[in-house]
């Protein structure tokens, strides 16, 4: 494609070189350049693409764009754009790139702070089984066109993003269900994407570290809906949060509640929920759905309405919907249970804000259990406001608190864990007792030793992921195997 077609809609400062120039690909990461490509210079919060310039030439980029000047000689041979935006440029020469292939498919976005991953595994099978084979795109993976991917951020940067959905068109998907993350939205990565429905499950603290406040957070999440009445979709909001109250008044275009309440479009009447899963009756305007599912506690009821409602919104059959949702058996790192034979139960959750952490130990505690014994820690280089809290709702639903390590990154262990045990401290209706042990192998180690008949072990924080993050290295880990080899130990000692 010509450079002149990928920049059509593209706000251009300046231009030197040749518009009619080939390219054949876009990157924005300097090592990813082959020859052909065009290079867009993007400045992230840690490096600025602008210094990898030379290597992009060196590697065979036929363009660059940037929202700098060009210094030196080295791009005197090849076309450079110098844009109002280099991220806006990028979404806008990517969707032109790879010729627009969200208006090809039914794009579902779903955003929020708790609950994104098990919804789009729900509406991915809800899609296969309405017969709009869908590709899904989130935290834990990428399925596209018949190909797993193990995700390096929940939603990718736009190239990558149009390159996925037209690969899924290709491969003849009909749809695709996406996580959209506040850092997507706010860093122009979805800008160009045509969405037909917009779904929201609730907000509560989280990615402080970057939006400074909760107005500033929501503002960004309000961007999505924004997006899709200006392309003519359909909005899904849960009623019963506060921020979903507040994008119906600020958004005036055809939507469809889901909530507890009666006063929600879709809403469940009469529900079970019990260890083997839940069960129940949900209204909707298309009638009563009746089902069952093998997926635990209330937050799962949540995501099911979530589904249910997006579902009413592209008309889709309710016995379809049904069976769709009774296919989902488990989500990886979401409520996991980990099972080796033992006499006591233990549960993997990605469970790292102090709202999903409060919600994930109430679900537990409706399960009757005999203790609760709760690993957790906090990540490093994040949002330190809501390490108190945690620590705080860590102790007031668990019976043996053990607070180890997550991923610190740069920063002490021993630092975090003590802004974790002030909430603990200054907590004063405490339910039980707390252990600190920074090597998380160790704090698992504990948590199984300590187990009896009828506990649950619940290890949060760290959900699907395979590895650990200390210091600038990073180690192989995942709370699932580790738990399993501390099963099995135990068992050998009888």
């Amino acid at each position: 494609m010509k450079l002149e077609e990928l920049l059509n809609s593209v706000e251009i400062v300046e231009v030197k070189g040749d518009l009619s120039t080939e390219i054949d690909g876009i990157s924005y990461n300097s090592k990813r350049v082959k020859e052909g490509y065009i290079f867009i210079a993007i400045k992230g919060e840690k490096t600025d693409g602008n210094r990898f310039i030379p290597e992009a030439i060196e590697r065979g980029a036929k363009a660059v764009v940037s929202e700098d000047d060009p210094k030196g000689g080295l791009v005197d041979s090849i076309p450079y754009v110098k844009v109002a935006d280099a991220r806006r440029a990028m979404a806008k020469i990517s969707a032109n790139f790879f010729k627009r292939p969200s208006e090809e498919l039914t794009l579902v976005g779903v955003t929020g702070t708790n609950g994104k991953t098990t919804y789009t595994y729900l509406m991915e099978a809800i899609l296969n089984e309405a017969g709009l084979p869908a590709g899904r795109i989130g935290t834990i993976s990428y399925s596209v066109g018949g190909r797993k991917i193990v995700a390096s951020r929940t939603t990718p940067e736009a190239p990558d993003i149009e390159g996925f959905l037209r690969e899924m068109v290709s491969s003849g998907m009909k749809a695709c269900v996406m996580e959209v993350s506040s850092h997507a939205l706010e860093l122009h990565r979805v800008d160009e994407l045509s969405f037909d429905v917009a779904t929201f499950t609730n907000l509560t603290r989280d990615h402080l570290d970057y939006h400074k406040t909760m107005e500033n957070y929501f503002k960004a999440k309000l961007k999505l809906f924004e997006l899709t009445r200006k392309n003519g979709g359909k909005g899904v909001v849960n009623i019963d949060d506060p921020f979903g109250q507040r994008i119906i008044k600020l958004s005036s275009f055809p939507r469809v509640s889901y909530g507890f309440s009666a006063k929600a479009d879709v809403h469940p009447e009469d529900y079970r929920l019990s260890r083997s899963g839940l069960a129940g009756e949900i209204i909707t305007p298309k009638g009563t759905l009746k089902l069952h599912s093998s997926l635990l506690g209330r937050p799962n009821l949540y995501n099911i309405l979530a589904a249910v409602a997006t579902s009413i919104a592209l008309d889709l059959p309710l016995d379809k919907v049904r069976s769709g949702i009774e296919k989902v058996r488990s989500i990886p790192g979401r409520f996991e249970i980990v099972d080796e034979g033992q006499d006591f139960t233990v549960i993997v959750d990605y469970a790292h804000t102090d709202d999903a952490l409060r919600n994930l130990l109430v679900t537990v505690g409706e399960l009757a259990p005999r203790r609760i014994i709760t690993v957790f820690g906090c990540g490093g280089d994040r949002d330190k406001g809501k390490r108190p809290l945690m620590g705080s709702y860590a102790v007031k639903h668990s019976d043996i608190v053990i607070v180890t390590s997550d991923n610190p990154r740069s920063e002490d262990p021993m630092a975090i864990i003590k802004e974790i045990e002030e909430g603990i401290v200054n907590t004063v209706e405490k339910r039980g007792e707390y252990i600190i042990e920074p090597d998380r192998r160790k704090a698992i180690e504990l948590a199984i030793d300590y187990a009896r008949r009828g506990d649950f072990v619940v290890l949060a924080g760290k959900g699907h992921e395979d590895y650990q993050i200390l210091g600038d290295k990073v180690i192989h880990f995942d709370d699932r195997e580790v738990a399993r080899e501390m099963i099995w130990r135990k068992r050998g000692r009888g």
